[in-house]
């Protein structure tokens, strides 16, 4: 059967499950009674739809709480254990690979760092390798079945081009890679079950979607969320643009003429900041790092230099670099105000979230003075909340729009064919 607006009873289905697995996932646990103003159904579609999901394994019965009328009414919520996720993180230092269930609590977790080939370009090889290896441990470790997986979602530096016959391809200038068919790799190991989707996007925006999802987000129409990690970048939240779009405001120009850049450009936003190109401005002013320290070790170490606790004497080099650091990233941020117009700005990723308070007032006075005032006004800076995991919890999340987008319905093993680089 058909309605006036070409869907099918299958799609107005879909579409039902799908609204109340999105309410529970986000709000649950949950009555019935309260379902129904929250999705908008009719009570008996509701009954009809959790009593589906239960039966499917999906949802289930949660304790009760009282009510003013009558018996208690009965809560529900997202079955935990009904499907599994992994989230990948593949950073300029190494890659990090999360299993969770799905409420997303964390079962088992591997890290495996990576060695720069030349210069700074990574061995695609050698990441592919580290992807396969990390959810097979996960996997071993929990004793999770492959066959439960919903997808395995992955972010990563550069642009992600998923329009590709084959899967997803990345372009990341900034490590080297051209045109990779990382999607088409991976499936080649054979590691996972045919039917499990690969979903790869920009790391920026995998923290985005972490943090307007579960952290400093949630309730915003538009946001900007900021990675600051090695380098840096940003993903844009608005109406239009629910999941978010990655945005390469790391080679933002800064400076004509400017430092050179990673990516091969000149006077690029990210030659100043992000944290790699910090050190080495600390490192070009005189400071130094303890011998054999890794980039967030050094990181660590010019913060201490620059803060120092208990009423200690500042290290007036590191102190600058960092003040410096601050009106770049201001004037930065107020280029993501003028053109985007936010209600919030969040600032995440390892490095980000240890400079800390301190540091984002200084980058906040630097934005609103450099930003037109009318939106400058109504925008609100601050810190993600969800630490230095966030990109892995976001890139775990991305298979969850298909999954809530089809109703629910688990992946289901198909035979073995040429992957169309579609989810799900």
């Amino acid at each position: 059967m058909v309605d006036r607006s070409g869907r099918t009873v299958r799609d107005l289905r879909r579409k039902s499950r799908a609204g109340v697995l999105q309410q529970l996932y986000f709000d649950g646990p949950m009555s019935r009674h309260s379902l129904i103003p929250a999705t908008g159904l009719s009570s008996g579609a509701v009954s009809n739809v959790v009593a589906e999901l239960i039966a499917d394994g999906l949802v289930e019965e949660a304790g009760s709480v009282d009510s003013r009328r009558g018996r208690p009414r009965v809560l529900v919520r997202i079955a935990p254990g009904s499907g599994h996720l992994i989230g990948v993180d593949v950073g300029e230092t190494g890659v990090r690979v999360e299993l969770f269930d799905l409420s997303l609590e964390q079962l088992a977790r591997s890290e495996i760092p990576l060695t720069r080939r030349s210069g700074r370009s990574y061995d695609v090889d050698a990441v592919v390798r580290a992807i396969a290896d990390g959810v097979a441990e996960v996997l071993r470790t929990s004793a999770v079945d492959a066959g439960s997986l919903l997808g395995v979602g992955i972010g990563v530096p550069g642009i992600v081009d998923s329009g590709v016959e084959g899967g997803a391809v990345v372009h990341g200038q900034t490590i080297g890679w051209e045109a990779v068919p990382l999607e088409r790799l991976l499936r080649r190991t054979g590691r996972l079950p045919a039917h499990v989707p690969y979903v790869i996007a920009n790391g920026a925006m995998t923290l985005g979607q972490a943090e307007m999802w579960f952290g400093a987000g949630r309730g915003a129409r538009s946001a900007v969320v900021v990675l600051f990690g090695s380098g840096v970048g940003a993903c844009v939240v608005t109406d239009g643009v629910e999941r978010g779009r990655a945005v390469e405001w790391g080679h933002l120009t800064v400076e004509v003429r400017g430092r050179r850049c990673r990516c091969g450009a000149s006077g690029c936003l990210e030659a100043y900041a992000g944290a790699e190109a910090l050190l080495d401005r600390w490192r070009e002013a005189g400071g130094r790092s303890s011998a054999g320290a890794d980039q967030e070790k050094a990181f660590t170490e010019l913060l201490t230099a620059a803060y120092p606790q208990h009423g200690g004497r500042a290290d007036p080099v590191a102190a600058a670099v960092l003040a410096e650091t601050a009106e770049y990233l201001g004037a930065g941020l107020s280029d993501l105000i003028n053109l985007f117009q936010p209600e919030r700005i969040l600032v995440g990723g390892w490095a980000g979230l240890l400079l800390g308070p301190r540091f984002l007032r200084s980058v906040r006075t630097h934005a609103l003075a450099h930003a037109l005032r009318h939106p400058a006004a109504r925008v609100d800076i601050g810190l993600g909340r969800l630490g230095a995991d966030a990109v892995t919890l976001g890139a775990a999340a991305l298979p969850l729009t298909d999954f809530f987008a089809h109703g629910g319905r688990l992946p289901r093993p198909a035979p073995e064919r040429a992957h169309s680089g579609e989810p799900g």
